[in-house]
């Protein structure tokens, strides 16, 4: 019964917040990327909104899988 609750919690989680910051990271990566090949510092920037764009995925695998928050 935990799961299923976990997987509710990730649900709204998913549709709330998550695709949200998917899209606006995914915008904002399309953008910093190609940056990098003449600024490679701006390299952090980048990996940091891609690991924003694949905040859908986190919520999706943990609401498939029904893990706990933390």
């Amino acid at each position: 019964m935990a799961n299923v609750l976990w997987s509710i919690i990730w649900l709204i989680i998913l549709i709330i917040v998550g695709f949200w910051i998917a899209f606006f990271c995914a915008g904002w990566y399309v953008l910093v990327y190609p940056l990098t090949v003449c600024i490679p510092d701006v390299a952090v920037i980048s990996d940091f909104l891609l690991k924003g764009a694949q905040f859908a995925h986190y919520c999706a695998k943990n609401l498939v899988e029904g893990n706990a928050l933390f």
